[in-house]
This record gives C-alpha cells, structure tokens and sequence, in this order.
C-alpha cells in the first residue's frame, strides 16, 4: 500500500541551539516536498542563530559557529521556506514535539504569522512508538523468537527477562560493532553509564555552555548562577520540596553558597581555570 497524497507533504527536520523553542534557535533546516505524482523536490539551508551554539549542541549534530557564520538568518530565510512549504501538509519523525513548535516560534520571531493548525501533520515517531511497542513480550518475541505466555505473571515475566538478557548478550557480543561486555561488571557499569550531557544522575540540570543549567521547571534553559542571581527564593524552596532528590539538593546548596558544579575537561585536553 502507498502513501495516498491529496495534496503535497513537505517532510521537515530541524538541527538547534538546544531544544527550548523560545530560547533556543534553528541552525539548519532541511524540508523534502513529496507530491502527489511522487516527485520529489528539497530544500536545505544552515541558518545563522544570532547567538553562540553550546558545545553540547554542536556535539550531537556537528554544527558549530564557525559553520554558520555569514549564513542567512531564519527571518532572512521565512519568505523561502514559506514558498517551498505552500499549500503542503507535514511530516517528518518527531515533529509534532519539536520540528512544527520550533518552526511555529521562529515565524513569530520573525513577524510572519504562520498557521500550523490548519494543515495535517504525520509523526512517523508516533507511528513507530506505536506499531512497535518496546514491551517484554516484544523483547522476548525480537530477541528469542518466543511467544510470551501468562505475560505479567511474575515468574513468567523473570524468565523471560533472563532469556532476553542471554539473547542480547549472544546478538551483541565480540562479533558486534560496539560489543556489549559479557560480564556482570562490566554490564552493570554498561547499564549505570553517566550521561556525559547532564550534571546530575537524572538529568535534572544538563551542560549549556559548559555550565550548569536547569533543564525543568519555570527556570529551565537558565543557568544556575543566574537563577541564584534572580530566584534564591526559588532554591530555597527547591531544597525543601519533597520531589527534590539529595543529589540536585546538594547542588543546589553549593550553588547558594557560590560552589558551581564544573564540567570535567574532555579527555586528552587540560582542565581551564575553575574560578
């Protein structure tokens, strides 16, 4: 079966500063219009953000200041995307949560009242997320090739955790790309590996810039020393709610008395001043 099209779809993904769309801008923007008669036709374009690119950023896509210096601005480049776009539904993988909000902020930014809602949108990420649950039953059907009887039955369910965890550690062993270690040791160090991009185990605040910034609640995208700045009362407060766990409670106390968590230097560069 194939796509029925009743009118061209343009499928679209964004590269950014960061994944806040009002604080954070587009750095490349790059669409494919499919029309009805199959046909394709595509744009793409590095865009200037009017403002530096974290570190952090440039490490997942690879963009970085220099790439984007002299290149036209979004509001410079809405009057192109807006014509490729024309009458056109979207779709693209994960664009209902970022790709269509983020282009709907920079319009606004740039003075151009663009209408997202009325035009579909198609998310194969939704689709995926979908059709392919990642469920043990699911597990034990990919990995094993089992059918999962008297699922959430828990002598059911441990057996057949164990025979997914043999199967993974067969499937991605010594002849894989990334080999998974065979060993519990290593496996548990595998599993609890920190996440290089955050500063707590949970992610709670995440490196911008090199510093510490929040990465929830009505601070999120700020950075600590700046909230400590503007808010303490909002640290206070942060300290003594029960949500908080003692890890981002200890740092925020730190951060009260002007201790900042630093970023570790990457490996084979020397550390700079701490101040």
């Amino acid at each position: 079966m194939s796509l029925k099209l009743e009118r061209p779809m343009v499928f679209v993904d964004l590269e950014a500063t960061g994944v806040d769309v009002q604080r954070d801008r587009i750095v490349q923007i790059a669409c494919v219009r499919l029309s009805p008669d199959d046909s394709r036709e595509s744009f793409e374009s590095l865009v200037d953000p009017e403002m530096r690119i974290p570190a952090e950023s440039s490490a997942i896509h690879g963009i970085r200041d220099a790439d984007v210096r002299g290149k036209p601005t979004f509001k410079e480049l809405a009057p192109k995307i807006i014509g490729f776009f024309g009458d056109a539904d979207f779709g693209g993988f994960g664009i209902c949560r970022f790709d269509l909000p983020m282009l709907a902020a920079e319009f606004k930014r740039a003075g151009l009242n663009y209408d997202f809602s009325s035009r579909r949108s198609v998310d194969a990420m939704l689709i995926f997320h979908r059709m392919e649950p990642r469920s043990l039953s699911a597990a034990l059907q990919f990995y094993c090739g089992k059918t999962l009887e008297n699922a959430h039955n828990a002598q059911a369910d441990a057996e057949a955790s164990l025979d997914v965890l043999l199967a993974q550690i067969e499937r991605y062993g010594a002849r894989a790309t990334a080999p998974l270690p065979g060993d519990v040791q290593g496996l548990h160090e595998w599993c609890n590996a920190p996440d290089p991009r955050c500063v707590d185990s949970k992610g709670k605040f995440v490196w911008r810039h090199g510093v510490a910034t929040f990465n929830f609640g009505k601070h999120q995208t700020h950075s600590l020393e700046e909230v400590v700045k503007l808010d303490r009362s909002y640290l206070e407060w942060l300290i003594k709610a029960e949500s908080t766990s003692p890890e981002v409670a200890e740092i925020t106390k730190k951060a009260l008395a002007g201790i900042f968590p630093r970023q570790a230097p990457k490996a084979g560069s020397s550390p700079g001043p701490q101040g």
